[in-house]
Protein backbone atom coordinates (compact mmCIF):
# COMPACT_ATOMS: atom_id res chain seq x y z
CA UNK A 1 0.00 0.00 0.00
CA UNK A 2 3.07 2.27 0.18
CA UNK A 3 3.11 3.44 -3.43
CA UNK A 4 -0.67 3.60 -3.80
CA UNK A 5 -2.45 6.92 -3.33
CA UNK A 6 -5.94 6.24 -2.04
CA UNK A 7 -8.88 8.42 -3.06
CA UNK A 8 -12.21 8.38 -1.24
CA UNK A 9 -15.00 9.42 -3.59
CA UNK A 10 -17.26 10.61 -0.79
CA UNK A 11 -17.66 13.58 1.55
CA UNK A 12 -19.46 11.48 4.17
CA UNK A 13 -17.95 12.14 7.60
CA UNK A 14 -18.82 8.57 8.59
CA UNK A 15 -17.03 7.03 5.62
CA UNK A 16 -13.99 9.21 6.30
CA UNK A 17 -13.94 8.10 9.94
CA UNK A 18 -14.32 4.42 9.04
CA UNK A 19 -11.58 4.50 6.39
CA UNK A 20 -9.20 6.19 8.83
CA UNK A 21 -10.17 3.51 11.36
CA UNK A 22 -8.82 0.71 9.16
CA UNK A 23 -5.54 2.54 8.63
CA UNK A 24 -5.97 3.98 5.14
CA UNK A 25 -4.53 7.42 4.39
CA UNK A 26 -6.50 9.08 1.62
CA UNK A 27 -7.63 12.27 0.01
CA UNK A 28 -11.25 13.09 -0.78
CA UNK A 29 -12.22 13.73 -4.36
CA UNK A 30 -15.77 14.06 -5.66
CA UNK A 31 -17.64 15.06 -8.78
CA UNK A 32 -21.32 15.88 -8.86
CA UNK A 33 -22.98 12.77 -10.22
CA UNK A 34 -26.69 12.38 -10.69
CA UNK A 35 -27.60 9.31 -8.67
CA UNK A 36 -30.09 7.68 -11.01
CA UNK A 37 -30.63 4.02 -11.71
CA UNK A 38 -32.91 2.00 -13.98
CA UNK A 39 -36.40 1.42 -12.55
CA UNK A 40 -36.04 -2.26 -13.45
CA UNK A 41 -32.93 -2.67 -11.25
CA UNK A 42 -33.70 -4.74 -8.12
CA UNK A 43 -33.40 -2.66 -4.93
CA UNK A 44 -30.57 -4.82 -3.57
CA UNK A 45 -28.42 -4.05 -6.66
CA UNK A 46 -28.89 -0.26 -6.54
CA UNK A 47 -26.07 0.57 -4.05
CA UNK A 48 -23.36 -1.21 -6.05
CA UNK A 49 -24.69 0.34 -9.27
CA UNK A 50 -24.55 3.83 -7.73
CA UNK A 51 -21.09 3.30 -6.20
CA UNK A 52 -19.83 2.29 -9.66
CA UNK A 53 -21.58 5.30 -11.23
CA UNK A 54 -19.86 7.68 -8.78
CA UNK A 55 -16.50 6.05 -9.48
CA UNK A 56 -16.98 6.26 -13.27
CA UNK A 57 -17.05 10.06 -12.99
CA UNK A 58 -13.69 10.07 -11.19
CA UNK A 59 -11.78 7.27 -12.92
CA UNK A 60 -10.68 9.29 -16.01
CA UNK A 61 -8.81 11.76 -13.77
CA UNK A 62 -6.85 9.15 -11.78
CA UNK A 63 -3.09 8.91 -12.13
CA UNK A 64 -1.40 5.53 -12.54
CA UNK A 65 -0.78 5.00 -8.81
CA UNK A 66 -4.20 6.16 -7.55
CA UNK A 67 -6.98 3.84 -6.40
CA UNK A 68 -10.49 5.10 -5.72
CA UNK A 69 -13.03 3.85 -3.21
CA UNK A 70 -16.66 4.85 -3.73
CA UNK A 71 -19.71 3.66 -1.81
CA UNK A 72 -23.45 4.07 -1.66
CA UNK A 73 -25.84 2.94 1.08
CA UNK A 74 -29.57 2.35 0.86
CA UNK A 75 -32.23 1.38 3.37
CA UNK A 76 -34.81 -1.07 2.04
CA UNK A 77 -38.20 -1.58 3.68
CA UNK A 78 -40.77 -3.92 2.17
CA UNK A 79 -38.79 -4.04 -1.08
CA UNK A 80 -38.71 -0.25 -1.48
CA UNK A 81 -35.71 2.04 -1.11
CA UNK A 82 -35.90 4.76 1.52
CA UNK A 83 -33.43 7.40 0.36
CA UNK A 84 -32.32 10.57 2.08
CA UNK A 85 -35.28 12.61 3.31
CA UNK A 86 -36.27 15.74 1.41
CA UNK A 87 -37.37 17.60 4.54
CA UNK A 88 -38.59 17.27 8.11
CA UNK A 89 -41.93 15.69 7.19
CA UNK A 90 -40.29 13.16 4.87
CA UNK A 91 -37.87 12.18 7.68
CA UNK A 92 -40.82 11.78 10.07
CA UNK A 93 -42.66 9.54 7.61
CA UNK A 94 -39.60 7.35 7.02
CA UNK A 95 -38.90 6.88 10.72
CA UNK A 96 -42.58 6.12 11.34
CA UNK A 97 -42.43 3.43 8.65
CA UNK A 98 -39.26 1.92 10.19
CA UNK A 99 -40.72 1.98 13.71
CA UNK A 100 -41.26 -1.53 15.07
CA UNK A 101 -40.12 -3.18 11.84
CA UNK A 102 -37.18 -4.99 10.32
CA UNK A 103 -35.42 -3.39 7.36
CA UNK A 104 -32.30 -4.04 5.31
CA UNK A 105 -29.28 -1.78 4.84
CA UNK A 106 -27.12 -2.49 1.81
CA UNK A 107 -23.86 -0.73 1.02
CA UNK A 108 -22.30 -1.11 -2.40
CA UNK A 109 -18.57 -0.46 -2.71
CA UNK A 110 -16.37 0.11 -5.76
CA UNK A 111 -12.56 -0.13 -5.63
CA UNK A 112 -10.69 0.74 -8.81
CA UNK A 113 -7.70 2.12 -10.62
CA UNK A 114 -7.15 3.09 -14.26
CA UNK A 115 -6.64 -0.52 -15.30
CA UNK A 116 -8.75 -2.70 -12.99
CA UNK A 117 -11.64 -2.66 -10.56
CA UNK A 118 -13.82 -4.71 -8.28
CA UNK A 119 -17.11 -4.08 -6.55
CA UNK A 120 -19.28 -5.75 -3.95
CA UNK A 121 -22.33 -5.27 -1.74
CA UNK A 122 -22.79 -5.98 1.94
CA UNK A 123 -26.14 -6.49 3.69
CA UNK A 124 -27.22 -5.92 7.29
CA UNK A 125 -30.72 -6.56 8.61
CA UNK A 126 -31.83 -4.14 11.33
CA UNK A 127 -34.89 -4.38 13.55
CA UNK A 128 -36.22 -1.26 15.25
CA UNK A 129 -38.19 -1.01 18.46
CA UNK A 130 -41.48 0.86 18.18
CA UNK A 131 -40.79 4.59 18.34
CA UNK A 132 -43.21 7.12 19.81
CA UNK A 133 -44.04 10.34 17.97
CA UNK A 134 -42.11 12.22 20.68
CA UNK A 135 -39.02 10.06 20.14
CA UNK A 136 -39.15 10.61 16.38
CA UNK A 137 -39.57 14.37 16.87
CA UNK A 138 -36.70 14.49 19.39
CA UNK A 139 -34.37 12.60 17.05
CA UNK A 140 -35.13 14.70 13.97
CA UNK A 141 -34.87 18.02 15.83
CA UNK A 142 -31.68 17.12 17.70
CA UNK A 143 -29.79 15.18 14.99
CA UNK A 144 -31.16 16.58 11.70
CA UNK A 145 -30.77 13.29 9.77
CA UNK A 146 -31.39 14.82 6.34
CA UNK A 147 -28.15 13.52 4.82
CA UNK A 148 -28.76 9.91 5.84
CA UNK A 149 -30.43 7.05 3.98
CA UNK A 150 -33.62 6.07 5.78
CA UNK A 151 -33.41 9.24 7.91
CA UNK A 152 -31.18 7.79 10.59
CA UNK A 153 -27.59 7.31 11.68
CA UNK A 154 -27.06 4.11 13.66
CA UNK A 155 -24.11 5.75 15.47
CA UNK A 156 -26.44 8.40 16.93
CA UNK A 157 -29.06 8.40 19.71
CA UNK A 158 -31.60 6.48 17.65
CA UNK A 159 -29.15 3.63 17.15
CA UNK A 160 -28.65 3.38 20.91
CA UNK A 161 -32.34 3.35 21.83
CA UNK A 162 -34.18 1.95 18.81
CA UNK A 163 -32.06 -0.84 17.34
CA UNK A 164 -33.48 -4.01 18.84
CA UNK A 165 -31.51 -6.50 16.76
CA UNK A 166 -28.94 -6.46 13.99
CA UNK A 167 -27.73 -9.24 11.72
CA UNK A 168 -24.63 -8.19 9.81
CA UNK A 169 -21.99 -5.56 10.42
CA UNK A 170 -22.53 -2.33 12.30
CA UNK A 171 -20.11 -0.37 10.09
CA UNK A 172 -22.14 -1.37 7.04
CA UNK A 173 -25.14 0.43 8.53
CA UNK A 174 -22.86 3.46 9.12
CA UNK A 175 -22.05 3.47 5.39
CA UNK A 176 -18.88 1.42 4.84
CA UNK A 177 -18.52 -2.30 5.62
CA UNK A 178 -14.95 -2.06 6.93
CA UNK A 179 -14.33 -5.77 7.54
CA UNK A 180 -15.20 -6.73 3.95
CA UNK A 181 -13.57 -3.58 2.53
CA UNK A 182 -10.29 -4.37 4.29
CA UNK A 183 -10.29 -7.91 2.84
CA UNK A 184 -11.15 -6.64 -0.65
CA UNK A 185 -8.36 -4.03 -0.47
CA UNK A 186 -5.86 -6.76 0.47
CA UNK A 187 -6.93 -8.78 -2.58
CA UNK A 188 -6.85 -5.69 -4.81
CA UNK A 189 -3.27 -4.73 -3.95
Amino acid sequence: MKNISWILGSQSPRRKELLVGIGIEFEVRIKDTEEVYPDSLPANEVPEFLATLKAAALLPDLTDNEVIICADTVVILDGKILGKPFDYEDARQMLSKLSGKKHTVITGVFIGSKDRSTSFSERTDVEFETLSDNEITYYIEKYMPFDKAGSYGVQEWIGYVAVKRMEGTYTNVMGLPTNRLYKEIQKFI
